[in-house]
């Protein structure tokens, strides 16, 4: 009695705001099932060529009452899958996982430096990076990927407001069952996902998923040190960011606690 759905929730974003967190947590869930990987169809050219089927062979088997949930976190800085995934289901229900756009940029520099360490490339400091001739450096794609009201505004031409639930990434760290309430409601969902369902994890700093009996916690690569950066440069991030998060609170009716 199951069958290979196209997914009638997506995770559309950010890039390092806890796609991965948001989506392990929600599998407990038994009314929702996950797509193993990040698919990429709508933001890829060569792959939405494919076609539907293509996209419906990738996701899990379920039955006739679980949501399908598949997350691409490049999804929500392309310029063409908004319309793209309207095109597929214009009353799509979205997930949007923001964090403080500075603590993004940085964590988005710290996996490219750790993937650069591991395939032996050479690396750079990251106010090397983000200041160029003593300005900041506002092309780096990082601090592009973290100007949130930009790309809201390409979503809400497609969709309206009350189709795109955010989740706050940052509270979701420190404290995951409120948010995950909040998207069990917006997706129509029992409520099934309890407190019982995290352990705080002392040694990893995060909280670590409990369910069928077993343990998990989220892979090695998330949650890696941050590099201590300098103070003047977190000033100039802060600075920067602050007119286009007052945009995007204004665009969304609602405000995060961002520096």
């Amino acid at each position: 009695g199951t069958s290979r759905q196209i997914p009638q929730t997506i995770i559309i974003g950010v890039r390092k705001g806890g796609t991965r967190a948001l989506l392990e947590m929600l599998d407990i869930h038994p009314n929702i099932v996950v797509a193993a990987t990040e698919v990429h169809f709508f933001d890829w050219d060569e792959n939405y060529m494919k076609g539907i089927d293509w996209y419906r062979s990738l996701m899990p088997f379920s039955y006739g009452n679980q949501i399908t949930i598949e997350k691409t976190p490049g999804y929500f800085t392309s310029p063409q899958a908004p319309e793209r995934i309207h095109d597929m289901n214009s009353s799509i229900k979205l997930l949007l996982i923001l964090r403080d756009p500075t603590e993004r940029v940085i964590s988005d520099y710290t996996q490219v430096y750790y993937n650069r360490v591991e395939s032996h490339k050479p690396v750079q400091l990251f106010e090397d990076i983000v200041i160029k001739n003593g300005a900041l450096n506002t092309k780096y794609k990082a601090i592009q990927r973290s100007l949130y009201d930009v790309h809201m505004e390409k979503w809400l031409k497609h969709f309206s407001l009350d189709q795109i639930h955010i989740v706050d990434g940052n509270t979701l760290i420190k404290d995951p069952l409120p948010e995950l309430q909040k998207v069990e409601k917006f997706l129509n969902l029992p409520s099934r996902i309890m407190s019982s369902n995290f352990y705080f994890n002392q040694t990893k700093g995060f909280y670590c998923i409990r369910s069928d009996g077993r343990e998990r916690c989220l892979h090695e690569s998330k949650g890696r040190p941050h590099p201590l950066v300098n103070n003047t440069v977190l000033e100039q991030l802060y600075s920067y960011f602050r007119e286009h998060n007052a945009k995007f609170y204004r665009m969304v009716n609602h405000s995060f606690d961002w520096h």
